[in-house]
């Protein structure tokens, strides 16, 4: 059980962000280590109309990206090695991470390769934020990036800056100091469409959008307004929410870089997502009788559907088959997404075997 927590000196909260570095790839690298230093994408190859899901650091210097088009990432780097990595690799080297994380405090997963620790019950944060990082790279073979600070919002900001196998600390009081030279593109809920029309202002900082003129800020993003300047002076106060108990629904959801109207990319997004589902089913011994897929527009308009079925599912591949008849149904071809989701609901322990069954056209 987990001591009470309590601040300790200089420390009210102490919030670590862990991020695992280009995870698909050094996952792939434990079981292919002669490949290491090789510039590394995986995802669909060049001329099958595949697009990249994650790229090494060697082919990122390269310009290659995740959701670039596989046949622009070779001409940016024309010795870029495309591989594929195994759902199960996927999702065993994220339970042995997760495992670990899990020891040091209450612990909230964001996706398979990041998660929140709450370190406030320990003496010495900073120690621990460093045992943990070393930890896991000894324990999994894995690198990660760590950051931590007195909330959330701060820690995932501070976990980018030094990748690969960085360490940020911002000290408490530092948060706003700290976010203040960064692109308001760092915050959460701040998209290219909402920093174009800050930028529009003269607000490209942080820094500057937690010093404008409040009123200017409300005028052009009303309610919301506030809430945004709160953000970029590192003023976040939600908890970390660890798993407590049965789950009413399970999702997962992309927001991508850039708004992506390919039709492979967007169904591999769908594939990992029902993977990431189905693995937190198989966990937790539940199934599920509800598919639910989530689209958001350029424009941010957002709209799901759901399909219900008979018999209960928690395989992979059923969750996949049944999200994918939803998309088809739904999706205009060619039509740009800036966000993909797939949830679950209607959850409940499996009562039998469940059988197969066909979803229809």
């Amino acid at each position: 059980m987990n001591p009470p927590l309590r601040p300790f000196a200089g420390w009210p909260r102490a919030i670590l962000h862990v991020d695992m570095d280009a995870f698909y790839v050094n996952v792939y690298l434990l079981a292919h280590p002669e490949d290491a230093g090789t510039p590394i994408a995986v995802g669909g190859r060049p001329g099958s109309r595949g697009v990249v899901m994650s790229a090494s650091y060697e082919a990122r210097a390269h310009g290659v990206r995740s959701a670039m088009p596989s046949t622009q990432a070779v001409k940016l780097c024309p010795a870029l090695k495309f591989v594929s990595v195994g759902r199960g690799a996927i999702r065993d080297a994220s339970r042995g991470v997760m495992a670990i994380l899990a020891e040091y405090g209450p612990m909230e997963p964001m996706s398979v390769d990041e998660a929140y620790i709450d370190l406030s019950a320990q003496a010495a944060p900073v120690r621990v934020a460093d045992a943990i990082r070393l930890r896991v790279r000894e324990e999994t073979g894995l690198p990660a990036s760590v950051g931590l600070a007195t909330c959330k919002l701060v820690a995932k900001v501070a976990s980018d800056q030094g990748k690969p196998e960085g360490r940020t600390i911002v000290l408490p009081g530092q948060e706003a100091a700290f976010l203040a030279p960064l692109s308001t593109r760092v915050i959460w809920g701040i998209g290219p469409v909402t920093a174009e029309r800050l930028a529009a202002h003269g607000i490209e900082t942080c820094g500057q959008l937690a010093a404008a003129d409040r009123a200017l800020v409300e005028r052009v993003f009303g309610r919301h307004g506030p809430a945004l300047q709160a953000r970029a002076a590192g003023i976040d106060r939600r908890d970390v929410v660890p798993d407590r108990g049965p789950a009413r629904s399970i999702s997962a959801e992309r927001t991508f870089d850039r708004d992506m109207s390919d039709a492979s990319f967007l169904r591999e997004q769908l594939a990992h997502m029902c993977a990431q589902i189905g693995a937190s089913l198989r966990r937790d011994g539940l199934v599920a009788q509800t598919v639910v897929v989530k689209f958001r527009l350029p424009d941010f308009t957002t709209y799901s559907r759901q399909r219900t079925v008979e018999f209960a599912i928690r395989e992979d591949a059923e969750i996949l088959r049944l999200a994918v008849a939803i998309w088809e149904e739904h999706w205009p071809p060619g039509q740009p997404m800036r966000l993909v989701g797939v949830g679950v609901s209607n959850l409940a322990p499996p009562h039998a075997q469940q059988l197969a069954f066909d979803f229809g056209a």
